[in-house]
């Protein structure tokens, strides 16, 4: 879940949100103020047919009348539009398009994501989607940013998958969701045919090749919060990834 919301082209921070993320008319690209990166983010929405194998109970996304199959990314389109945003919002004109009460810190590029309205690595031809915008950010016609990638950690075992996350650089990032401690906890929060272990597992992979973020959401559900009991189980499972060797 993003707490970014939309507003006549602009994601600020706390507002309520149309279900698709749109950026003056973009199919691919957006920009958010989000907390989680501390200031400006571009985001690159990976299936904006809304594809996710998650139903969270926090997510915005209405799945009932989401598609079922993943998309697949127009990439020449996804690259202009990444490069029409980055040429806004490294020559200022940001501000004039509705930031205009934006603190100027917050308007620095803090990073690329790689997420939107569904799973990310669940989209069609993911190596080749980063392949492109690793192609642009080497040409260097615009300053180094950083890619982040947000995931429920599902697609991570995936052959294409694993062929993109190796051109991510030292300073990019992988934000990796568990919400859970407990299979039956998982299947309250995040409602989805994926197991907590296959998920785990899946985390640990990865974390053994490159240091991975937790992001959890831990949501007071019909007024009842999470049981201590599955607090102390988030807290076992990762220690358990430490003790594996995790770099989290």
């Amino acid at each position: 879940m993003n707490m970014d919301s939309f507003s006549e082209g602009v994601l600020v921070a706390g507002a309520p949100r149309a279900p698709l993320r749109k950026f003056f008319h973009q199919r691919f690209v957006y920009c958010v103020i989000s907390q989680r990166a501390g200031g400006l983010s571009i985001g690159i929405n990976m299936n904006p047919n809304q594809y996710c194998n998650f139903d969270c109970v926090y997510c915005e996304i209405n799945r009932s009348a989401s598609a079922r199959l993943p998309a697949r990314i127009n990439r020449g389109m996804m690259i202009k539009e990444l490069q029409q945003t980055l040429e806004i919002v490294h020559s200022g004109s940001l501000r004039e398009l509705g930031y205009q009460g934006v603190p100027e810190e917050l308007l620095a590029l803090k990073e690329v994501a790689l997420s939107g309205d569904g799973e990310p690595t669940l989209c069609e031809d993911f190596s080749k989607v980063m392949e492109a915008i690793v192609r642009l950010r080497e040409e260097k016609t615009f300053p180094f940013f950083k890619l982040v990638l947000i995931t429920n950690c599902s697609g991570l075992h995936l052959l294409d998958v694993k062929a993109g996350l190796a051109l991510f650089s030292a300073h990019d990032e992988v934000w990796a969701k568990l919400d859970a401690g407990t299979q039956e906890y998982m299947d309250e929060i995040n409602r989805s045919d994926v197991s907590l272990d296959f998920i785990l597992n899946n985390i640990l992979d990865l974390a053994t090749r490159r240091p991975v973020i937790i992001q959890s959401l831990f949501a007071e559900v019909n007024g009842v919060q999470p049981a201590e009991k599955e607090i102390e189980e988030f807290a076992r499972r990762l220690l358990w990834l430490k003790e594996s060797g995790a770099d989290i």
